[in-house]
């Protein structure tokens, strides 16, 4: 059986009354989704099945031979090159023109070896060039020249997977990573030392779900992995497909799922290195004119109105579960696909914003048809959209529009925090603040977060970062009473604890951000001097019993373990009381209350707030010793509720800038 792809009413969807006025809209998509597949499958295979492109297209040794083929509709004429043609064009590698645009070279099996390079030289009416194959599956860039090529892949011993694949999580708590920047050391991080030295940290951390970013294969490092050139390929900038397939596999061992970036929302313009004009023509696999060009980011938009773009993406995406038994994917700029006008300077007030005449309808379907696809081949796999829009049904599979995706990112909630960050704690609107944290579709799960990769880019600042700001480099150590760090420190325990206590269905967090990593990401370029030294993620920092960094990171791993404890995402949490007099939120989830107090300088001595009857116990306390704080609580306290004023109450004392979480015991 698959697991239950949403929680609460999957028919919510079509029960919202706002959404009454576009029934007709919703029933289109959906009616628009069945079509499309009837179109591609012609009824006669599944859209798994349709969804194999990469078995075909790409080079592969079938048979005792090799063959291969690709889809290059405006060439005349194409001929492989390579090491085994000392890079010239030779009749015996000329392709031939097959049906509806598709080229096939067959070859002995002496003819290619694992290792060698090749590419394709393509000829089209009004020029000719060198281009590497869409489907390529291994690129590589020569280190004199800088230029990229395809690699044939085909190792003695291919490596076997080992580790059985854990169970999927009832909430993912999401550790999201970089494998190049995982390191200290001033480099370019590898999968082999991802695999040695980040793996056991994520393992011992609590979290039980890896999203790796950049794995698909881009040529400029700086892009983040975000402008792809080679959809099929891992980046071998971090090492082998071998290598990566080990990677997957250990964290598997370690109980952990691996999910990666799929960006399926544009791909650079490169010409030699991508498939920007793979045939001589940008319009393969892109739109045509002003339409298939992003301009804010540089890159060009797919046409998902074609069936070979659909058959290029789908694959792509059964291609990474089937060869690297990945988990599933986080798909990147969902906002950029769905609009025609990619979300730029839209504030997204009204319903009317998600049905209008800017909706690009073929790229939701194709987003349909990938859910759908990803979860025939591994009903266990996970989704996850990154959307700002709030596009109703997204992360819904209700057959009235909804999209399928099985998580959409909260993307107000670090929003809002940053919003606040630079207001006094006094000014703070907890009832704003509860709002957002909890503002949520019933018909869809999501993931909230305070803070990801984006607030960390050059020219942003993290979390701790912009509570603490200069005392970062010089107030960290034990010592110290600066009163910023103080501030930071606290209200760097208490955010991430109510935004994953109220957080819908799971959780995410930037690797080093658990520890207060400070400072900004910054990749190597010409504007820095090519300098590595912001690229990386200084784990010593957390290791140093001197600094207080391992305060922040030990309160992380206490929180992930109450959240994998308690296992309370199944139910919504119940607002107790929101006191914006004196900075106090309390609410309730499964039988756990969570308390903060928010108040920069007003203690709370014999709070009280009403409760059901019973004993309650202190399960997780941010003012503890062991997460840097006063202490000023016991340990472990107990306590009773008592029948006043007509109802029950316990008293708590919540100092300042604390959280307090008490679970009730069975009676």
């Amino acid at each position: 059986m698959g697991f239950p792809r949403l929680s609460n009413d999957p028919e919510d969807l079509c029960r919202d009354p706002y959404l009454a006025p576009w029934r007709s809209v919703l029933e289109r998509r959906s009616a628009k989704v069945t079509e499309t597949i009837r179109r591609l499958t012609g009824g006669r295979v599944s859209l798994a099945d349709f969804a194999a492109g990469h078995e075909y297209f790409g080079l592969h040794f079938r048979d005792g031979a090799w063959v291969i083929r690709e889809w290059a509709p405006h060439a005349t004429g194409i001929t492989l090159i390579g090491d085994f043609s000392d890079w010239q064009r030779r009749p015996e590698f000329r392709f031939r023109r097959l049906e509806h645009g598709v080229w096939e070279l067959r070859l002995g099996a002496d003819v290619l070896r694992h290792g060698m390079h090749y590419l394709l030289y393509v000829e089209w009416p009004e020029g000719e060039g060198t281009r590497i194959p869409a489907y390529v599956r291994r690129v590589v860039q020569d280190p004199g020249t800088k230029l990229f090529s395809a690699q044939v892949w085909h190792p003695e011993e291919p490596y076997c997977f080992r580790s059985p694949i854990p169970p999927r999580p009832a909430a993912p708590l999401i550790y999201e990573s970089h494998v190049g920047m995982a390191q200290e050391e001033l480099k370019v991080g590898t999968y082999r030392e991802y695999r040695e030295k980040i793996l056991p940290r994520i393992a011992r951390s609590g979290y039980n779900t890896i999203q790796l970013m950049a794995v698909m294969e881009h040529p400029y490092y700086g892009s983040f992995g975000y402008h792809v050139a080679n959809f099929f390929a891992v980046s071998s900038r971090f090492g082998t497909p071998e290598e990566f397939k080990e990677l997957v596999d250990a964290a598997h061992g370690y109980g952990l799922r691996v999910i990666i970036d799929l960006v399926h929302s544009h791909a650079v313009k490169n010409e030699a290195e991508g498939i920007a004009r793979i045939d001589g023509t940008r319009c393969a696999y892109f739109h045509e004119g002003a339409r298939g060009e992003h301009s804010a980011w540089d890159s060009l938009c797919f046409d998902y109105s074609k069936p070979e773009v659909l058959h290029f993406l789908l694959s792509n995406c059964r291609f990474y579960l089937d060869e690297y038994r990945v988990d599933g994917f986080r798909f990147d700029g969902v906002t950029s696909m769905m609009y025609l006008h990619h979300g730029l300077g839209r504030a997204f007030t009204g319903y009317a914003d998600y049905f209008g005449d800017e909706i690009d309808e073929d790229a939701i379907t194709y987003l349909a048809l990938a859910n759908r696809v990803i979860h025939e081949v591994r009903p266990d796999a996970v989704t996850v959209a990154e959307d700002v829009s709030g596009m109703p049904g997204l992360a819904s599979s209700s057959p009235c529009g909804g999209i399928g995706f099985d998580y959409r990112m909260a993307m107000g909630v670090t929003d809002m925090w940053f919003r606040l960050f630079d207001l006094p704690d006094q000014d703070w609107d907890l009832f704003h603040l509860y709002w957002e944290l909890t503002n949520h579709r019933r018909d869809e799960r999501s993931i909230s977060y305070v803070e990801c990769h984006d607030q960390a880019i050059v020219g942003g600042k993290t979390a701790i970062f912009r509570l603490a700001d200069a005392a970062m480099y010089d107030a960290m150590h034990i010592g110290s009473n600066s009163p910023a760090v103080g501030r930071a420190m606290a209200l760097h325990k208490m955010v991430r604890l109510a935004t994953a206590a109220a957080a819908g269905h799971g959780y995410l967090n930037f690797m080093g951000n658990e520890f207060g990593h400070p400072e900004w990401i910054d990749f190597p370029r010409e504007g820095n001097q090519w300098s590595l030294s912001h690229a990386r993620r200084q784990w010593s920092l957390a290791d140093a019993p001197n600094l207080r960094f391992h305060f922040l990171r030990d309160f992380d791993r206490a929180m992930l373990a109450l959240a994998g404890r308690a296992e309370f995402y199944h139910t919504r949490p119940q607002a107790v009381r929101i006191d914006n007099e004196s900075k106090v939120l309390i609410f309730e989830r499964d039988g756990y209350w969570f308390c903060f107090n928010f108040h920069p300088e007003r203690s709370l001595v014999d709070y009280a707030f009403e409760v059901p009857p019973g004993e309650f116990e202190t399960v997780l306390d941010s003012d503890a010793p062991e997460f840097g704080g006063f202490g000023l609580r016991q340990p472990g306290q107990h306590y009773y509720s008592r029948y006043e004023n007509g109802a029950e109450v316990i008293s708590v004392y919540l100092p300042c800038r604390t959280a307090l979480v008490l679970h009730r015991l069975p009676r």
